[in-house]
């Protein structure tokens, strides 16, 4: 059985390092064992995203920057031997580009993208996370990193089910 974290980034604008949330899922022998919300205040207050994910400049104001995030995200992010995300491009580019623009060490973990796994598991198409979510039967807050996190986890716990092996 596999030991992974699912996560799922909100970005504020077009930057990378623009990330305003991040949910993060441990999972262990397709259970989940814990679960992190956290709001991130990006170096810009230019949000063009809300219309996405709800969140403004003034829901993450005075929370804490990535960087001062990093003790948190950098530890939990470590208890999986790799990392889950639909559509895992933009989400390894989030966290690469929050890192490079703090100056912290890319984590480089393997990560597993969802949208592919969908697709070789089960033929899933379209691969959207609320396509995939509604074959599986899987609760979703589309957008909310919280939901979006758990619902990749669920995805990997359900393809281990059906045979799939990291």
């Amino acid at each position: 059985m596999s030991n992974f974290v699912a996560i799922d980034f909100e970005t504020a604008a077009f930057s990378r390092a623009s990330a305003c949330a991040i949910g993060m899922v441990h999972v262990q022998d397709q259970q989940i064992v814990e679960e992190k919300i956290l709001l991130i205040r990006p170096p810009s207050s230019e949000f063009r995203f809300t219309h996405i994910h709800g969140l403004t400049w003034n829901d993450v104001r005075n929370q804490r920057t990535f960087m001062q995030h990093w003790d948190i995200i950098e530890d939990f992010i470590h208890r999986g031997d790799f990392l889950v995300a639909h559509n895992a491009s933009f989400d390894r580019g989030v966290l690469g580009g929050c890192c490079e623009h703090y100056d912290l060490p890319d984590p480089r973990l393997p990560f597993v993208c969802t949208v592919q796994l969908a697709r070789r598991q089960w033929d899933i198409r379209p691969t959207r996370l609320p396509d995939v979510c509604h074959y599986l039967g899987i609760e979703l807050q589309h957008h909310d990193a919280a939901s979006d996190s758990r619902a990749c986890a669920k995805i990997v716990i359900a393809a281990e089910q059906d045979g799939w092996q990291y």
